[in-house]
Parts: C-alpha cells; sequence; structure tokens
C-alpha cells in the first residue's frame, strides 16, 4: 500500500462572520503574528490590543458585509473550490487535499491534527501566495511546523516555496486581461496591484519584491503593447511600504491623460476584502474622483480551469506524476 500523501493548501484567513466580535477575533490573530508585525512584543501589543483591536473591528465588519456572499467569505468560498477542484484532479493518485487557513477557520493545528489521525506519512504544503513573503509564505510554514513538533511520529515534509512565473498562473492571470479587453477595448493602462509590505523587510532579506517583478515581467512579456504599472496596495502602520502605491498611481493616471484602466490582484489566488472592496470600490472611487472614465477590476485567478492546472503542476512535481504534456513547461521557483 502507497504510504498516504496529504497536500496542504494554505491561504491568510478570514472572519467566520462579517460581526465585530468575529473580526476582532480574527485580527487579534493576525495582527500578533510576529511575521505580519515584526517590532517588539512590549511595544506592540499594547498598541494592538489597547487601540486596534477597540476602534478597527466594528469599522472592518461593515467592510466585510459589502462582500460578505451567501456562502461566507468570497477568500473561503474560492479557496474551498480550490481545494474541491485539485482533489479532484489528484484523487487517482492516493492522495488527500485539506485546505487551512493561517488565521481564523479551518485552522492549520485543527486540520493538521486531523491529517495525522488518518495517518499521513508525508505532507505538501502549498501556499496560495504565488509570490513569496515572510509575511505570508513563511508565516503558513511556521504554523507548520509548530503543529506538527508536537507529534512523535513526523511526516516527511515539503514546502512548494513560490510560482511567481509559472506558465499556468501567467496563462490563468493572461485569459483575464483578454477577456477584459475583449469586453471593454483597450485600457490606457493596466495596473498590476500587490499586496505590499514594510520596505525595511525587503531590506532585510525577504525577496518579495523581486518575486512580484517575476509575476509583471511575464505579463509584460504577453502583452508588449500595453502601458503596465507594478503597485502595491494595503498599507497599515506608520511606516514606509513598497511604492508605488495604487491608490496614488490611480489619483495620477487621468492628469496623465490615461483615463481607462484596468486593475489586476496577481498575488491574491482568490478574491477578498482587498480586491472586492479595497480595489473595486475604494480604488476606484480614487479614480473617478480624479478624473478618470473607465475602471474595471479584474477577478483573481480563484478556480479557474488554467490556475487549477498550475497548481495541479506543482503537486505533480512533487509527486512525481508529472503529466507528460506538462513536464517540461516552465521551471518551478524554489
Amino acid at each position: 500500500m502507497a504510504e498516504k500523501t496529504a497536500v496542504l493548501l494554505v491561504n491568510l484567513g478570514t472572519p467566520d462572520a462579517p460581526d465585530p466580535a468575529s473580526v476582532r477575533r480574527y485580527l487579534g490573530e493576525f495582527l500578533s503574528d510576529p511575521r505580519v508585525i515584526d517590532l517588539p512584543r512590549w511595544k506592540w501589543l499594547p498598541i494592538l490590543h489597547g487601540i486596534i483591536l477597540r476602534v478597527r473591528p466594528k469599522k472592518s465588519a461593515a467592510l466585510y458585509q459589502s462582500i460578505w456572499t451567501d456562502n461566507g467569505s468570497p477568500l473561503l468560498v474560492y479557496s474551498l473550490k480550490q481545494k474541491e477542484s485539485l482533489g479532484k484532479r489528484l484523487a487517482n493518485d492516493d492522495v488527500r487535499v485539506e485546505l487551512a487557513m493561517n488565521y481564523g477557520n479551518p485552522s492549520l493545528p485543527s486540520v493538521l491534527e486531523e491529517l495525522h489521525q488518518w495517518g499521513m506519512k508525508k505532507l505538501i504544503v502549498l501556499p496560495l501566495f504565488p509570490q513569496y513573503s515572510s509575511t505570508t509564505t513563511a508565516s503558513a510554514w511556521d504554523g507548520v511546523v509548530r503543529a506538527v513538533s508536537k507529534w512523535r511520529n513526523l511526516p516527511e515534509l515539503e514546502l512548494i516555496r513560490d510560482y511567481p512565473d509559472h506558465p499556468r498562473l501567467i496563462e490563468a492571470l493572461t485569459g483575464r486581461v483578454q477577456t477584459a479587453i475583449s469586453d471593454y477595448g483597450q485600457p490606457d493602462t493596466l495596473i498590476l496591484s500587490y499586496h505590499g509590505i514594510p520596505v525595511r523587510y525587503a531590506e532585510t532579506g525577504d525577496d518579495y519584491p523581486e518575486r512580484c517583478r517575476k509575476t509583471t515581467d511575464a505579463l509584460r512579456d504577453k502583452f508588449p503593447d500595453l502601458d503596465i504599472i507594478e503597485s502595491f496596495q494595503s498599507k497599515f502602520g506608520n511606516e514606509q511600504w513598497l511604492e508605488p502605491s495604487t491608490s496614488d498611481i490611480l489619483e495620477e493616471l487621468p492628469a496623465r491623460g490615461k483615463k481607462n484602466v484596468f486593475v489586476a490582484a496577481p498575488s491574491f489566488t482568490s478574491d477578498c476584502l482587498e480586491t472586492l472592496e479595497e480595489l473595486k470600490n475604494e480604488n476606484a472611487a480614487v479614480f473617478h474622483q480624479a478624473g478618470g472614465i473607465s475602471f474595471h477590476y479584474l477577478p483573481a485567478v480563484n478556480d479557474s480551469p488554467q490556475f487549477m492546472d498550475c497548481l495541479e503542476d506543482l503537486v505533480r512535481r512533487y509527486l512525481g506524476t508529472e503529466k507528460s504534456a506538462k513536464k517540461d513547461e516552465g521551471v518551478l521557483q524554489k
């Protein structure tokens, strides 16, 4: 009998419900992570618990309510679809596919314990973050190691670090752009908006900016005639973050005669608060107030067939069961 192998998809997380109490629990877990906010605990935790978790949950809950679906959080809905689709694709390989969230539910410890009881002998961790960052991928890996470190019988562990220019990921992103051009015509500018991180993190070893650039360069190769701008969003706190800021770019473009824009978010594999509310609503308003005419947000790759091809290919490389038609396409970034 083949040894039991599990594939664990890991995404960032989401509140259980769009209410202040649920958002407070989620933010408390998320913003307590030293990988996310690396300030000394004595300095940061009083700010977090004394100010942020008293003020922010009510406002954030209202934003979550604006994007919540009948099936729950969009991020969880799409992540579950990705899990189900990948599970079907790998069904004949005696592999179990599960989903865990780094913060919130289904939690990493609970899902890993379930796999432990199942008898897992090998674990392939596949973070749903195409571009590595210490704030996302490394934090997810920390969570996995913390959970399994309590076991006497450790499984073989594999981490798929990232896949910023995997051919199937780029195909999925390219498809979003081509569909938008077909529907709305050629834009003046395509903005690729990535989640930002503090500049200090990059200066001290986080290669996230370089990983984002790989995705951007691959898309520029696909659309040489498009004006493509790489930018960063979701700044938090007073530190300097990666620039240029997406909102600043959108505010400046109309004055430069760029009044018809597409905005895509290549670092998000599932639509969520940062794409559906921050980009599609807040940043669209910034653009229109500055004189912009046409703003179109392009959906995340979600569970598109091309993105599922990407995840399947990544996992099969670690299983040693690559499909022959895809075996020589692209180079897996490690």
